[in-house]
């Protein structure tokens, strides 16, 4: 039975400001770090192992796989990253305050940009200091100038068909450290769920979530991983 771990990121220092991030590479927050080092000590202890690893381009994702690998003395498994596995690109959003944004735009409006399905926030300005088109990292890559939730998920599933699938198929065990709404994606075709309802689905930092597949990679179980 092929098993998948999807993980988020642990809390990011932007994420503990309250600041949209993005593309923009921030680190974990000293919280964040306690929080990848005990998935990877719960995935230890409760048995997990793993041949092949997926991660994002971005420090926080690939420092919890890190993190994650070193607890389980694993960290000499193969891990490919890619920036399709990136978070949102939140355009002229990226390191804004939430709750200024709310106090000066309106909560709904920010609501719109945060959870609807395929509304983009405003483009992120070519002359932001935000601005990655130039990071060597995205060479070759056409960087968005923001996404909508429906954007992320159209480059994200297809990576899983091409690049993640194909490896559960033939017996790996995988683990994905990546953000919220690139897993988000994941999770929408793997469990199918809908448009209206994947964007109230909350995936909490540091917390891995567990898919039982059979075979054909249709979904037996889909649950946390939890200490009792």
């Amino acid at each position: 039975m092929p098993t998948l771990v999807l993980l988020r990121h642990g809390q990011s220092q932007w994420n503990l400001e309250n600041r949209f991030t993005g593309w923009w590479d921030v680190d974990l927050s000293p919280t964040g770090v306690d929080e990848a080092r005990a998935a990877g000590r719960l995935l230890r202890d409760e048995g997990f192992d793993f041949d092949i690893c997926f991660t994002s381009v971005l420090t926080r994702a690939i420092r919890t796989l890190h993190l994650v690998l070193h607890e389980m003395d694993r960290l000499w498994l193969p891990a490919t990253k890619d920036w399709r596995l990136n978070e949102r690109h939140y355009g002229g959003l990226t390191g804004l305050n939430k709750q200024e944004m709310i106090d000066k735009v309106g909560a709904e409006q920010v609501q719109i940009w945060r959870r609807s399905y395929d509304v983009p926030p405003p483009p992120l300005p070519d002359d932001s200091p935000y601005a990655v088109r130039s990071d060597r990292r995205y060479a070759g890559v056409e960087v968005p100038r923001s996404e909508s939730l429906k954007d992320t998920i159209a480059r994200a599933v297809p990576y899983y068909e091409a690049q993640i699938a194909p490896v559960l198929k033939i017996g790996k065990r995988v683990i994905v450290s990546a953000h919220g709404n690139s897993l988000r994606g994941i999770i929408k075709y793997l469990s199918k769920i809908g448009d209206e309802d994947i964007v109230d689905l909350e995936i909490p930092t540091g917390k891995p979530i567990v898919y039982e597949l059979a075979d054909d990679l249709s979904v037996q179980r889909r649950y946390y991983l939890e200490e009792e």
